[in-house]
């Protein structure tokens, strides 16, 4: 079976945000997701986000860490909390292990966005990260992760204290 690689899109459109992750999104994709938290948390006139991974295959767990980090980022500055749309029951079952209803409205397809939207999804540039950024970004959403819940804190304290330990030892 092949594994479509994983891409990025968004778009923003009178205060509506939307991000798609489609394919196998893994970690290399992570600067670009911290690049859009930092983003929204710094945009004026949104209203709403919205997160469609309905083209998603697999979402890895630092790239749920960057997503919970979008919840984060606009925390307090939207009405609602932010929208995931998920059909794949795989997925769906990570975020739901990983307590992501705490953070966001889970919803399934179908779902029909704007037609404006869909036209102006522009996919974003895979940012390059060197070894220590990507470990550094690695290491923060794993962090991210444990604070939503002790199952995810329990499921992530060995990986966050070996990845401390690397970075003690290069002093990243």
């Amino acid at each position: 079976m092949l594994i479509e690689e994983g891409r990025i899109k968004a778009a923003f459109d009178t205060g509506v945000f939307i991000l798609k992750l489609c394919g196998d999104v893994r970690l290399t994709l992570c600067a670009t997701l911290d690049s859009q938290a930092q983003r929204l948390a710094e945009t004026p006139g949104l209203c709403a986000v919205l997160i469609d991974l309905r083209e998603a295959t697999n979402v890895d767990s630092t790239a749920l860490g960057f997503l919970a980090k979008v919840a984060m980022a606009v925390k307090g500055r939207l009405e609602q909390s932010p929208t995931i749309i998920v059909d794949n029951p795989d997925v769906r079952k990570m975020l739901d292990v990983m307590g992501f209803a705490r953070f966001f409205t889970l919803i399934e397809a179908p779902f029909q966005q704007p037609v404006a939207l869909s036209d102006s999804m522009e996919e974003l540039p895979e940012e390059p990260a060197d070894e220590e950024g990507l470990r550094e970004r690695i290491l923060e959403a794993h962090r991210i992760l444990m604070h939503m819940n002790e199952h995810n804190r329990e499921q992530f304290q060995p990986l966050v204290e070996m990845l401390e330990s690397q970075c003690a030892a290069t002093h990243c």
